[in-house]
């Protein structure tokens, strides 16, 4: 085999990866789908309890959370950033 000619071994292992991928991406729609279910419901209890919809403390425990169960190879800043962006958009949400 030259440089030039693809590995069908390595094609083959590129397409089970990618499987793999799209198999967890339905996963963490589902789970993202299931979170902003939670969400919403919170946010209509607020009120009940006279608390804001907007609280930096609960942020900081999420984002604290999110360190107790990483294993990597994301590290702390790459989950807060994506997490970050999540509770943007749960945020934005609005009962259906």
């Amino acid at each position: 085999m030259t440089d030039q000619q693809p590995s069908t071994e390595a094609q083959e292992q590129i397409a089970r990866h990618r499987e793999r991928i799209d198999e967890i991406d339905c996963q963490l729609v589902k789970l993202l789908n299931d979170r902003a279910t939670e969400s919403l419901a919170i946010r209509g209890l607020k009120p009940h309890v006279h608390w804001g919809l907007y609280d930096p403390k609960r942020e900081e425990e999420i984002f604290a959370n999110l360190g107790r169960c990483n294993e990597g190879p994301l590290y702390a800043e790459n989950l807060r950033e994506i997490y970050e962006s999540i509770l943007h958009v749960m945020k934005e949400l609005s009962d259906r």
